[in-house]
Formats: C-alpha cells, structure tokens, sequence
C-alpha cells in the first residue's frame, strides 16, 4: 500500500503531493531523497528501492522528472515500480510530453488522474482508453471552458461502459472506419566492453508494442518463429497466461490505440552490432587519443543515429579533436559529443587528437568512459521474429503492419 506520491523537478522541487491514506508522509523525505541522489554536486543513480530511515522509496525518473512514493507497510517492490512507470506513461500521454511546465500548467488534470488511478493507496484505474472517457485530456476548449464558466473539473459525470465490462481495457461498441493494427518490435540493446575488448556485459531489453485500430471486438493471436529465446516476459493484462504457458502463443483481446503488449529481456548476447576502440598515450604533459569505429557483424539494416560522447577526465586543460566523418562538440562541461550520423560504406569513421594535461601533471591516470547512442531501423537484434498474426471476429480482413527497431541503452565502452 502506497501512502503518498510526488513528483520532482530536476532541481529537486517538489512540484506535486499526493497524500494516498490517513497518515501523512512529511516533505522532509524529498529532501532526504534528493540529499542522497547528489554526491559532490553530481548526480547519483540510485536503485528503484531505497530504504529510509523512516520509510521505503520506490522512485523512477523520466525526462527529468522524479517520480517518488513512499511507504511503511510490506509490499512487493514490483508493484510500486510498476505502478509508478504507468503513471508516468499516462501522464506521457495526456500532456504530449513530461516536463516541469506541462505538469505544472495541467496540475488540476495530473491530480485528478491520480485520484482515478490509485484509491487508499491500492492501483485502481489505469488503462488509459478507461481514464479517457473518465477524464477530458487537456485541450485549448476545455481550458477556455474552465474560464468563462469557472468549472476547473475534467471529470465526467458517467462511468465509462468499460468499467462493468468482462473486458475492462476496451471501450464497448468501437467502430473504426479502416480496421488496422500495427505491431512493433522495439529492443535496447545494454552492453559493457572492458578495456582489452572482452564482453562484459550484453542483454536486450524488448517490448511489443501494438496499436490497435480494429471495430468490436477482435480476437488476436500473434505467435513467434523463435520464443524459446525469451526470457523474462511480462504482459499486459489483456493476454491470456494459458495458451503462452502451454504454446508461446499470445492470445488477447486488445485495447484501443497504443499498448505495450508484452517487456522481455534475452541475456547474454553473445556480440554487439558495432565495434568502438579507443587509444590513449600520454607522455610530458599531453595525451593523444584516437577512436575508431565500425560494424562489427553485419545487421542486415543500415545503422542510423550514431553517437559517441564521453567525459573528458578533469585534470585535462583544453582538448583539440577532429574526425574524418561527422562533428565533433566540446561543451563547457568538459562532454565531448562525437555525431557519426549513418556509417559510411567506403571508411572507417575515426575521431583524433590531442588533450592537454594541468600543469606539473606528466601522464593521465583517469581513462574516460565511452557511451555510445544507435538505432538501426528494421531489424532486432536479438534475433526475435514474428511468425504470424490471426484475428477472429472481424467482419473484414483488417490491414497488419509490422515493423523492428533496435536501438542503444546503456552501451559503455571502457578506456
């Protein structure tokens, strides 16, 4: 049971309470949160878990929001992680976006979203097509609404058809003029490489994401050519445990529009699209640095968005570098950002240079850390593929689009 939310700006100003049960969790707990999350005026990645001294912390942060709540009874984890990521979601989607203005410009649509989706500290409603027809998304004519008749509530005076439906995600009697459903395949790919190039580390985190746009109600069945490399899969609570526990197939009545239709992770990939080697001499004073990188297998797409960034270590001085392929920008706060774009097919894109040491300093003792940024459209790196997709009770035979993304994590190659 969760007993109080906030929000948190990226200064660490709370710019939003809500209190979920009859005992009120003090606003000192942020700051001892956001004491903890800066060590020596740098932020510090904490766990999703922390446990305080008078209470546990559940937090996540998206677009520099934090979202934190805390609690004092037993509960499992998951549960406060999981409902704090879907609100964020909703939140994502109500606003366009998620950051301090919006939030604090729709304040009275966050709270009220947050009144639906939790009661006494207990998740309640957070299907998104529900929390639509509960509560008008903010639009310039009900913000004008609001002033000319002082009504500031969003919220609608009927329940939604769905709340008493066998289905509770689906809005009863959807008609669609063009029955279509999409299904993409989105990984991120998290790697670590150690500074003699061994793999340290290399897992896939992937969703299935679906956008449904189908009349009445369809029945799907959508089905791999390959799930035995899945591990870890979670669902939406529209699919049928059964058939994917005898089968591996997912059997689902859908929402409408966008969902994530299941999360999965694949461990241990055995090698990475793309090969980053740095090489750093230091002697009297300087330090030459040269980067090199390339594809390392062949994904069978081109690589697009391609970007390499790291932070130059504080005893450097000034920094000169150039590339023979892309821009390379040196910020005030010493992060060298290196933008490849697509990889050229007649070269080898290389970055160079040479870095000045502080004075009295011969060699550089603190190697940087590379991170790099990728994405290459249509395919999964993982290896996954879908086999087919079947939808009954249709009148028509509805268009089906499918489609792979793959791109970057947390992708560190160390110096």
């Amino acid at each position: 049971m969760l007993q109080c939310i906030f929000l948190l700006s990226d200064s660490g100003e709370v710019m939003l309470e809500k209190q979920l049960t009859g005992h009120k969790v003090d606003r000192s707990i942020c700051a001892w949160f956001w004491e903890q999350s800066i060590s020596q005026g740098e932020f510090v990645k904490l766990p999703p878990v922390i446990a305080s001294p008078t209470h546990y912390l559940f937090q996540i942060v998206r677009e520099g929001i934090t979202f934190l709540a805390c609690t004092q009874v037993e509960m499992p984890p998951l549960m406060g992680i999981e409902f704090l990521s879907r609100v964020a979601d909703v939140l994502s989607d109500y606003l366009g976006g998620l950051n301090e203005d919006l939030i604090k410009d729709n304040f009275v649509i966050v709270y009220e979203l947050l009144d639906e989706m939790i009661d006494n500290g207990f998740p309640l409603t957070t299907e998104l097509n529900i929390l639509r027809e509960m509560i008008a998304p903010p639009n310039f004519v009900n913000k004008v609404l609001s002033v000319v008749t002082g009504n500031t509530s969003n919220v609608s005076n009927t329940l939604p058809g769905a709340t008493a439906s066998c289905v509770p995600w689906r809005t009863a009697d959807l008609k669609h003029a063009s029955n279509e459903v999409y299904v993409d395949l989105v990984e991120e790919i998290d790697a670590i490489i150690s500074r003699d190039g061994a793999l340290v580390k290399c897992d896939v985190y992937g969703e299935v994401q679906v956008n449904s746009s189908l009349s009445g109600l369809p029945d799907l069945t959508l089905s791999f050519a390959n799930p035995s490399v899945l591990n870890d899969a979670r669902f939406h609570p529209c699919v049928r445990f059964r058939p994917w526990e005898s089968h591996q197939i997912l059997s689902f009545v859908p929402p409408d529009g966008q969902f994530k239709l299941m999360t999965y992770r694949i461990k241990k990939l055995k090698n990475t699209p793309i090969y980053v080697k740095p090489q750093l001499s230091s002697d009297a004073g300087t330090c030459r640095i040269t980067v090199l990188v390339g594809i390392r297998n062949d994904p069978g797409k081109t690589i697009d968005s391609l970007m390499v960034h790291f932070q130059l270590p504080p005893c450097v001085t000034s920094a000169d570098l150039t590339s023979n392929h892309g821009t390379v920008n040196i910020l005030a706060n010493k992060t060298c950002s290196w933008s490849i774009g697509r990889i050229p097919k007649d070269k080898a894109p290389s970055m160079s240079g040479t870095l000045v040491l502080e004075a009295g300093l011969e060699r550089l003792h603190t190697f940087p850390t590379f991170k790099v940024d990728f994405k290459i459209m249509g395919v999964a790196l993982s290896g996954l593929q879908i086999d087919k997709l079947d939808i009954k009770n249709l009148p028509n035979r509805p268009y089906k689009g499918f489609r792979a993304l793959t791109q970057a994590g947390e992708y560190e190659v160390r110096s």
